[in-house]
């Protein structure tokens, strides 16, 4: 029996009868129940819905007919994203007895192609967090070293993947929260592009900046999910009309003489020597293979991560003022309306939640939208500029995914601004709306993961997967 399963290894096993659908599902709950009382990163299990699925594979493949593309595939689901009769919390216990009644497009499109939905992950409360200690239901550990944080906010969707508890899984990225746990736990993992993949049934952080992206072993199993997700959903105006490309046909093209640019402001100061090497390592592969590299600047790189929290926190305090104890999730009565807004608030929101809120509704107060949400949205608009300028000079760019190893658990809880700027390289992409994938690029000292991360210009998905596939194929991941 297999025990590091790809997506075409489950197609080949189903197609030759080696294994069932129902089997392989029943043997992901056995590691499951093995594995995550000490990872802690599942929190909820869908059993019947899986075995259901199971069964319309096995059904599929008894008759002999073609089988879809994630057929049989053993998925997991960032507690975000709506789950139609799955318990969905945003790892808060402001939505703690949440069940959806419908599911999320993804999800929809996920059981389309085939996959097998085992559960909803934890996560940081409302993908507020760098390092999945912000969940309700305590931290989930790194399963590469377990004293480390796997990464937030989707630390419970890369934990599960690297601990081989799913084949692939989905995360959420608003501003680093899919490629920095993908780094840290050793994966590939990517964003696409703003409007690639639909958000209907994405329980909102910030509107403008939410994307759901796939977690996996390889680059071509991360390709084969996005393509699976990816594409206009009429529920979401802000999914683009743009056609899904052939990703898995365009990855195997050649990388030579493909421009990769190299910002001088993400090697600044600050990074941990030890990531330094591992990424200059990496370079040197790109070298080898033929790429041109060419010393980029991008001089608003230095007002991102003020940028970022600004604009998110606004977004934030917009969005989560719908839970306030009447419509769904918790409700904690008082002796007024207002006194029931507070003790439900006060109750079911956690500490980081609560400081988002705060700065948000701060910063688009009267008197201070001028000065802080109108100027963010403002320098927002020169980040944006500097990547479109630089995509005319180069293909793609590439960065450290973060300037430090997976930090210990507790590290960084009692200082919210040490934890922010762990994102320091992510949320660039997140503010331009450019599409970014996270590659494991070696382990310091042969431990701790170390993430090399790629972006490319709007849509261009296809040419970042590329050249991530191109760098693990020549030994990325060792350097």
């Amino acid at each position: 029996m297999a025990t590091n399963w790809t997506i075409n290894g489950v197609r080949e096993a189903l197609t030759a009868k080696k294994i069932s659908a129902r089997e392989l599902t029943a043997e992901f709950y056995k590691r499951i129940e093995a594995r995550n009382p000490e990872l802690n990163a599942y929190l909820a299990l869908s059993p019947e819905r899986a075995q259901a699925q199971a069964e319309r594979v096995d059904a599929l493949v008894a008759a002999g007919k073609p089988l879809p593309p994630l057929a049989g595939v053993p998925v997991a689901v960032k507690d975000v994203i709506s789950t139609r009769g799955t318990k969905t919390t945003c790892g808060s216990k402001i939505l703690e007895p949440y069940v959806p009644a419908y599911d999320a497009t993804a999800i929809e499109r996920l059981e389309a192609a085939g996959a097998v939905i085992l559960g909803k992950t934890n996560c940081d409360e409302f993908a507020m967090g760098s390092s999945n200690e912000n969940s309700a239901y305590g931290p989930v550990k790194n399963p590469v070293a377990l004293d480390r944080v796997p990464g937030g906010s989707s630390g419970g969707s890369a934990a599960v993947v690297a601990a081989g508890l799913a084949v692939a899984s989905l995360g959420t990225d608003t501003g680093g929260s899919i490629r920095q746990p993908g780094a840290f736990c050793g994966i590939p993992a990517m964003m696409g592009s703003y409007g690639r993949v639909s958000r209907y049934g994405l329980i909102a952080f910030a509107s403008s900046l939410d994307r759901i992206g796939p977690f996996a072993t390889s680059v071509g199993d991360v390709a084969r999910v996005l393509q699976a997700i990816a594409g206009r959903d009429p529920r979401d105006s802000t999914s683009t009309t743009d056609a899904v490309p052939d990703y898995l046909a365009e990855m195997d093209k050649p990388v030579k003489g493909l421009r990769l640019g190299i910002p001088k402001e993400y090697f600044a100061p600050g990074m941990d020597e030890g990531v330094r090497k591992k990424i200059e390592a990496g370079i040197e592969i790109y070298r080898k293979l033929g790429c041109e590299l060419v010393e980029l600047r991008m001089p608003h790189t230095d007002y991102a991560i003020a940028t970022y929290y600004i604009i998110a926190t606004a977004e934030a305090s917009s969005n989560l003022a719908r839970f306030d104890g009447v419509r769904y999730g918790l409700r904690v009565d008082g002796d007024s309306l207002v006194g029931m807004y507070r003790k439900t608030r006060g109750a079911g929101f956690g500490a980081e939640v609560k400081r988002r809120i705060v700065l948000g509704t701060y910063v688009l107060s009267a008197g201070y939208y001028d000065a802080y949400y109108l100027k963010g949205q403002k320098v927002r608009a020169l980040i944006a500029r500097d990547f479109r300028e630089a995509f005319t000079k180069v293909d793609a760019i590439l960065t450290p995914t973060s300037p430090v190893p997976p930090f210990k658990l507790g590290e960084r809880t009692a200082d919210p601004l040490q934890m922010y700027l762990a994102d320091i390289y992510t949320v660039t992409g997140s503010l331009a709306g450019v599409p970014g994938i996270s590659v494991p690029c070696g382990k310091i000292d042969g431990k701790l993961p170390v993430g090399l991360q790629l972006f490319g210009p709007a849509f261009g998905e296809a040419r970042v997967l590329q050249l991530a596939q191109a760098f693990e194929q020549n030994g990325g991941a060792t350097v």
